[in-house]
Order: C-alpha cells, then sequence, then structure tokens
C-alpha cells in the first residue's frame, strides 16, 4: 500500500533530503539557473499551477489574474527584476492602443501610432544594440566611446513585436483592444511562448480569452505527444550535441580539421532544430493544456524544395510577423519607399567597402562584393516586370536584413540575413524564367532542390552560429580546404560516435515521411493509460538527469 511516508522515503533516497535554501532558490532570481521548460523545477512548479489551475477553470478574471501572476513569476525567474521591464511596456502600449482605438482622426492615430513603435524599438534597440552601434562608430571614426554594461532581458525581442502587432491590428482596425489591462497583460505575458515564441497574434489569441475553456481527450493527447516529442528533442539530441561537439568546433574552429568543422555545420543544423522547435512544441503543448491554441512554428524545414518554401516552414510566426508588419509597411509588391531602397544599399556599399579594404590581402572579398550586386541587379534586370520585380526585391532583401540583425548585434547575422535576402531574389527570377509544369516536379528534380536547399540553409548557419563574422569564415576557409581521406574520417567518427549517432536519429526523424509521423501520433492517441504513465515517466527522469547535469538555456533565448 503507498502510503505518504512511502512517497516521502522515495523522494528522499533519489533526490536527497530538501533544505529551506533550496526551497528559497526555487523562487529566488539565480541566472545561471533559468526556469526552464526542461528542469525539474518547472515540472514541479507547473504541476502545483496546474492543479490550482483545474479548480479556476470556470472563473474568468481570476483566473486570468492568476495566470499573468504566474507568467511574471516565470519571467522573474528567467530575467530578474527586469520582469519590471515587461510591465512598464504593457502600461505603455495599452494606454497608447486605447487612445488610438477612440480617435477619430487618422493622422493624430499615426502620430501615436509612431510613438508606440519608436518607444518600443527604441526600448529594444537599447538592450540589444547599444553596445554593437558604439562598436561600429569606434571603429569606422577611431572613437573612445565606453561600451555600456547592458543585460539582455531573456525573450524581450519576441514580447515587444507581441505587443507591437496587437497596436498596429488597432490601427489598422483589424481588431478591437481587450476590455480592460488584465485581459491585455494576459496577452502579451502569457508564459508559455513569453520568451522564445511563438509570436502570437492578438487576432489570432484574444478571442480565445473569451471563449469558455474547454479541455478535450484529444486535446490533452496532442498536448501530451508535443511536450514529450519537444523534451526529447532539446534533452536528447540538441543538448548532447551542443555541449559533446558543436560548441567546441565553433569555438576554436582552427583546433580542428576540415572534416570536423563540416560536420560540427551539419550538427548545428539539426541542434537548432531541435532546440528550437523542440521549445516550440513544448510551448504550444502546455498552453493547449490550459486551453489555448498556439499557431505551429516548423513544419519539418528541411523537407524545402527551396528557399521561398524554407520561410515558410521554418520559424513560421516570425516570419509571418515580418511579412505582415514589415515588408507589406515598406511597399511590399506594389510600391518602393526609402526604407525600402536604404538598408541595401548601404549593405552593399559596405559589403564593396568591405573587398575594397581587404584586397591587398585577397582579391576573393571584392570578388564576393562585386558578384553579390551583379546578381541582386541581375534579380530584377531579367524580369519582364523590372520596376515591380526591383521594388518586390529591394523590398524583400530589406525584410530579410532587419531579419536578420534582429537575430543579434553582429556582422554575422546581418550576413546571414542578407544571403537569405538575396537567395529569396534569385528564386524569384528563376521561378520566373523557369516556371514549375502543371504536373509538378519529378522526384528526382524534387531530390536535388530538397539537396540544394538544404545545403545552402547550412551554410548560412555557419554564420549565424559563429560568435563573429571573422570566425565563420575560419569555419567556411577550413571547409574548403576538405580532401578525400576515409580513415582519418573513420577515426573522427568512432571518436564522436555517440554525436554522430544522434544526429543521424535527429536527421531520420526530421526526415520521416508525414503518414509514419501520423501513424505515431495515432498509437500514442491509443496507448492505454498505464502506458502512458510509463513514458511520461521516461521523460520525467530525462528531465531530472538533465538538471542534474545542469540545463543548457535555448538558443532563441538570447534573441
Amino acid at each position: 500500500m503507498i502510503t505518504i511516508d512511502s512517497i516521502n522515503n522515495w523522494f528522499v533516497q533519489n533526490f536527497g533530503e530538501v533544505t529551506l535554501e533550496q526551497a528559497k532558490s526555487w523562487f529566488i532570481y539565480n541566472p545561471d539557473e533559468k526556469l526552464l521548460f526542461n528542469t525539474g523545477l518547472f515540472l514541479g512548479l507547473f504541476l502545483v499551477f496546474y492543479f490550482v489551475y483545474g479548480f479556476l477553470r470556470k472563473t474568468f478574471y481570476l483566473r486570468l489574474t492568476y495566470v499573468i501572476l504566474f507568467s511574471l513569476f516565470f519571467y522573474y525567474k528567467s530575467s530578474g527584476i527586469y520582469f519590471l521591464l515587461l510591465l512598464l511596456s504593457s502600461v505603455v502600449d495599452y494606454g497608447l492602443s486605447q487612445i488610438i482605438y477612440n480617435t477619430a482622426k487618422d493622422s493624430t492615430k499615426k502620430v501615436y501610432l509612431v510613438i508606440s513603435v519608436i518607444l518600443n524599438l527604441g526600448l529594444l534597440g537599447y538592450f540589444k544594440y547599444m553596445n554593437f552601434m558604439i562598436v561600429t562608430y569606434n571603429d569606422m571614426f577611431s572613437g573612445h566611446f565606453a561600451l555600456h554594461n547592458v543585460f539582455l532581458p531573456v525573450g524581450i525581442s519576441f514580447y515587444t513585436f507581441q505587443s507591437m502587432s496587437y497596436i498596429i491590428e488597432i490601427y489598422r482596425e483589424e481588431i478591437k483592444p481587450t476590455k480592460n489591462y488584465i485581459e491585455y497583460l494576459f496577452f502579451v505575458s502569457f508564459f508559455p511562448q513569453l520568451v522564445a515564441g511563438p509570436i502570437v497574434r492578438a487576432k489570432d489569441f484574444l478571442p480565445q480569452i473569451y471563449q469558455k475553456l474547454n479541455l478535450t481527450k484529444q486535446d490533452v493527447n496532442n498536448a501530451l505527444f508535443l511536450i514529450i516529442g519537444g523534451l526529447i528533442k532539446k534533452t536528447v539530441i540538441s543538448n548532447y550535441i551542443s555541449i559533446n561537439f558543436v560548441d567546441r568546433v565553433f569555438d576554436t574552429p582552427m583546433n580542428y580539421t576540415s572534416f570536423e568543422n563540416l560536420m560540427a555545420s551539419y550538427g548545428y543544423a539539426i541542434q537548432i532544430y531541435c532546440d528550437f522547435s523542440g521549445y516550440s512544441d513544448m510551448a504550444i503543448g502546455i498552453a493547449l493544456l490550459l486551453g489555448f491554441k498556439l499557431p505551429a512554428n516548423f513544419r519539418t524545414p528541411y523537407k524545402s524544395v527551396s528557399i521561398t518554401d524554407f520561410w515558410r516552414r521554418w520559424h513560421i510566426s516570425l516570419s509571418t510577423w515580418l511579412k505582415d508588419f514589415l515588408y507589406i509597411s515598406i511597399g511590399g509588391n506594389r510600391e518602393g519607399s526609402f526604407a525600402g531602397f536604404l538598408f541595401p544599399s548601404l549593405f552593399f556599399f559596405g559589403l564593396l567597402l568591405w573587398g575594397i579594404t581587404n584586397i591587398n590581402t585577397s582579391f576573393i572579398p571584392l570578388t564576393i562584393a562585386i558578384g553579390s550586386i551583379v546578381v541582386f541587379c541581375l534579380s530584377f534586370l531579367l524580369s519582364k516586370k523590372k520596376n515591380q520585380t526591383l521594388v518586390t526585391n529591394f523590398n524583400l532583401f530589406t525584410t530579410m536584413l532587419l531579419g536578420g540583425l534582429w537575430h543579434g548585434a553582429g556582422a554575422q547575422f546581418i550576413v546571414w540575413g542578407a544571403l537569405h535576402g538575396l537567395a529569396l531574389a534569385v528564386h524569384k527570377i528563376f521561378m520566373e524564367l523557369f516556371p514549375s509544369k502543371k504536373e509538378g516536379p519529378s522526384w528526382l528534380w524534387r531530390f536535388f532542390s530538397i539537396l540544394i536547399t538544404f545545403h545552402f540553409v547550412v551554410f548560412c548557419w555557419i554564420f549565424f552560429r559563429a560568435r563573429d563574422f571573422e570566425t565563420a569564415l575560419q569555419v567556411i576557409n577550413n571547409i574548403g580546404q576538405l580532401t578525400f581521406e576515409p580513415e582519418n574520417w573513420k577515426a573522427i567518427v568512432l571518436g564522436y560516435k555517440n554525436v554522430f549517432l544522434l544526429m543521424l536519429f535527429g536527421y531520420v526523424w526530421h526526415f520521416l515521411p508525414e503518414v509514419i509521423t501520423d501513424k505515431m501520433k495515432f498509437v500514442f492517441d491509443r496507448t492505454p493509460l498505464l502506458l502512458k504513465a510509463v513514458i511520461l515517466g521516461f521523460v520525467y527522469w530525462i528531465v531530472y538527469a538533465t538538471a542534474v547535469a545542469g540545463s543548457q538555456p535555448f538558443i532563441y533565448f538570447q534573441f
């Protein structure tokens, strides 16, 4: 017979005595121990939270307030006192949104919208880009400005974009504002997607607040399937590959062989996918347990047949946000704008300057700069609708440049965005010159399309992962010196056997046909309760083991 004493004895034997200091640490911010979905602490706190949440399911404002308080605590455990920044930002945006909604004059509405955008981007710019701008100024003009000791609050980019979407949609009259501040704060601070997305649109999320809470058996099955899958992606695949291989190579690429640099690039591609899609799966699953449906954020992106297809499958909530609120705002495919032409022009000027300053060392940088400009110009000069394509490609390039800058303050992120922008422009003109056949591409064409797209994306990830632009070039240079040495490759593979097996497991899982994943889900849904308990127990063990080893933060927390 199971008694309280037997449970207590089991807990002490497996986890040890819980001291007062340990209990205090559960509720006090520690920058080295953030509250992550893949930690035992989150699991324990969430179970207690969810138990009380069940009793509040038939209430409205009490339930919203309860979730808000837990969300603020969750953010406090991630960013400390900076949870007050979230509150300050929400108060300002809520007030401005009310003014915009109640103002009849369009010009006045626009003024308040501009104020909101400047405040939001100004706040984001200070915390994320201040030191980048200081370093850039010092390098360009021999300045001596000191760097600021700036702490980057976790997920500031995500909740800033989410808050901006709310106020812009009110300005566009796509939605009405919430009835009060509590409802708005619930939307902005909702903890499952607060720190790393998916970025939720107000018009998709707010209607769910007012609906009756209805959690079906199928919702629970879907949620558990997503959470279990997300935990395996993050704790089993991503963490192990990162700690035992990828981080080591990218930290000091010159200490490793060409083959190791190449495999680390492939490793990072599956690591970032498992890390970010794993977090998104857990966020969507946890939200589903609370009765809210968040949008899918990934759809097997490495199966993409083109770079355009990739951005329909990767970080869908961000790409949709950039399209609706940036690309369309600067003109889209309709008209040009100052901003749309400014950023690509600045980038290509900087690229040309980089090529010229390095001409004494090598002609390669200048060749790359001139080649990039020629390719971009040809992407609209070869089009039948030159003017429209020119506008579209400049606006698209601007969107991707700023999308790269959103991810981080560094030349490597700008180059990453530019590469994707250039590839999108090239793909558009390619599709115009060689339109797809009505019967669709052959399997061979599709295979090579996926292969080329995947390797281009992996190449771009090198810039994304490297700590700076110079390190990215070192990795690329090392890979470029690769020679066929099967015996050395075999020795490396055997030395990193577990890493490569997990990489293979991650890629096989990703490329599984949809019919197989659907069958897996079908079997899971019909699994007896006892077996589901065993699976959950195994996943809990994974979470606990990860917590003991020290949990790795999610990659997108830094953005």
